[in-house]
């Protein structure tokens, strides 16, 4: 080609461009508002991109608890049941108005994703400890439903991993972030009631088993439920449907656990926030007379107990100083040894123990970095209570705790239950 039809190509080209140039300057960019945060929407860049492990009757309860905020974009479900992954996926995509959320078997896959922010872990107790340690270690921060470990060790680990990962932890006691609740521990941390002599918990069952075999039935195809996942770091046993209800699973050291360890997370941890979270107690004493008393460092005594309790609604709690008392249940409804306690202040009555406001504050912690009111450490002393305390009531007979070594003094046999193996490949 000649130099001249050369220049006269090159003219035309850049004519070409220049002109598709202009119209595109020309052409408006349309953003949607949802984009930019505006009618109410939450822009993308202030939203918590949330992923579910373990979606069942209570996590279908949390999960509606997190679709209720607008700053979550709720994109993947896990879980071991196909039944259960499919309807989560039904609910969510519902919700938004497509077909995105993401169904996922195995827990690892969807700890791999980029784009997840945050977890709601909301398996068997079983699976709580492993799918925290190891989303804490995916760089993910997680709402974990409760109890959220099963034996001493596992607690210490919990808040030493989120304390070294700088992950947001917010354990399921959605107690700590209800008026009532809330209002009855602050007259116990700050003097109101004098100095305090004695804090009470519901455990609702004192009773703690040994985790046993059930009848061996024939295991499903592991795309419809998944039975090795679901034993996780447990010790293997062959399938049996009912050990597919996370109650029906061994929740501590082996034992079972009760209500020690059920309600006891819920109770315990709210007389542990009316000591200011101090550390757990020395001393649990056998159970006598349908109660089982625990002492503190600075002599407290933590009761746990079935009778007694001015009927206030499920998980009560009660407070004594050596001035005054208060005593709160899920009723929403607190009653004071004298009204002067309450000073005029007006304490709103949120009955039954609903989990919206527990859900928010994880959330904004997410956004700031803080501490939520459920966190590592707060559910860290919580729990080895209510193990300790679970350890004494198997045995049968008084266990002495040392804070300074977290073991049981001279006492093999309940050092033993302190912890537990893990089944191969499964590291904490």
């Amino acid at each position: 080609m000649s130099n001249k039809g050369t220049q006269l190509h090159r003219r035309r080209f850049l004519k070409t461009a220049l002109s598709a140039a202009g119209a595109a300057a020309i052409a408006p960019t349309i953003i949607p508002s949802s984009a930019l945060g505006l009618d109410g929407a939450v822009a993308p860049s202030e939203r918590v991109v949330v992923g579910g492990i373990g979606i069942g009757n209570r996590g279908t309860y949390d999960l509606g608890c997190f679709l209720e905020q607008k700053d979550v974009q709720f994109v993947a479900v896990c879980d071991i049941k196909e039944a259960r992954r499919t309807a989560v996926k039904k609910i969510v995509d519902t919700k938004y108005g497509n077909e995105n959320c993401g169904m996922i078997r195995d827990f690892r896959e969807l700890l791999d994703r980029k784009d997840i922010d945050a977890v709601l872990i909301a398996t068997g107790p079983n699976g709580h400890p492993l799918m925290a340690m190891s989303a804490a270690k995916a760089g993910k921060d997680m709402y974990c439903e409760k109890p959220c470990t099963k034996n001493i060790d596992q607690s210490l680990i919990l808040a030493d991993t989120m304390r070294r990962t700088g992950r947001v932890f917010q354990a399921g006691t959605q107690r700590r972030n209800l008026p009532h609740f809330a209002f009855a521990c602050e007259l116990a941390r700050t003097g109101k009631l004098g100095k305090m002599k004695r804090i009470y918990a519901h455990p609702a069952g004192m009773q703690a088993m040994m985790s046993g075999w059930l009848i061996p039935e024939t295991e499903p195809d592991k795309e419809k439920v998944d039975w090795d996942l679901y034993l996780g770091a447990a010790a293997w046993r062959p399938f049996n449907a009912k050990q597919l209800d996370g109650f029906n699973f061994e929740k501590g050291g082996g034992l079972v656990g009760g209500g020690v360890l059920e309600w006891g997370s819920h109770c315990v941890d709210l007389c542990q926030w009316a000591v200011n979270d101090c550390p757990p107690p020395i001393v649990y004493n056998a159970p006598k007379d349908g109660e089982l008393v625990a002492r503190y460092e600075n002599g407290v005594e933590l009761i746990f107990r079935e009778k007694g309790w001015i009927p206030l609604g499920s998980c009560p709690v009660r407070f004594e100083g050596e001035t005054g008392w208060v005593e709160a249940g899920d009723s929403g409804k607190i009653v004071l040894s004298s009204p002067d306690l309450q000073a005029g202040r007006t304490v709103a009555e949120i009955g039954g123990y609903p989990a919206t406001f527990h859900v928010r504050d994880f959330l904004d912690c997410v956004k700031t970095r803080s501490q939520p009111k459920g966190n590592a450490d707060a559910a860290c002393n919580a729990h080895i209570a209510c193990h300790a305390a679970n350890i004494a009531l198997h045995l049968g007979r008084t266990v002495n705790y040392d804070l300074k070594t977290n073991s049981f003094k001279g006492d093999e046999q309940a050092n033993r239950l302190r912890s537990e193996a893990l089944r191969e490949p499964w590291r904490l």
